[in-house]
């Protein structure tokens, strides 16, 4: 009998601000050039890291920002690279920063959140704009 497969471990966030110009809602993606795709921030998880500490982590080296965390999002699972993966995800609020292109993003977009549903390059990533907006409302 073989065991299941250990999932790889990630968590991220759904990075939020208000318009400097005009105090609207905005969300943060970004692009990462070696999947050509645009997505929320997160990475992988160090051994033995919390969840949330890791994805403020992630967050603040995939796009310059630091974040305050809010509640928690889903947990999306899925098969990457024939493994599975799970990827926690939080509500977070862009403090201070500013972005600097790096390896693994190199550009970084703030849209509201219909555009960032289309820009979103996976689906599942779609549905967290409006767990989002819900529990912003909830605050």
């Amino acid at each position: 009998m073989t065991s299941p497969e250990k999932p790889v471990l990630a968590a991220g966030c759904v990075l939020w601000r208000r318009s400097p110009a005009d105090g609207t809602l905005e969300l943060c993606l970004v692009h990462r050039p070696k999947y050509d795709d645009w997505s929320w921030p997160k990475g992988k998880l160090e051994p033995g890291e919390d969840p949330l500490a890791g994805a403020l982590r992630e967050v603040e080296e995939e796009t310059g920002y630091t974040a305050v965390p809010g509640p928690p999002l889903s947990t999306l699972a899925y098969r990457t690279g024939g493994r599975p993966k799970q990827v926690r995800y939080w509500a977070a609020e862009a403090a201070a920063g500013r972005f600097v292109p790096n390896k693994e993003v190199d550009r970084l977009r703030w849209l509201p959140p219909d555009d960032a549903r289309d820009r979103l390059t996976r689906l599942r990533d779609r549905e967290l704009v409006d767990e989002l907006l819900r529990a912003l409302r909830r605050v």
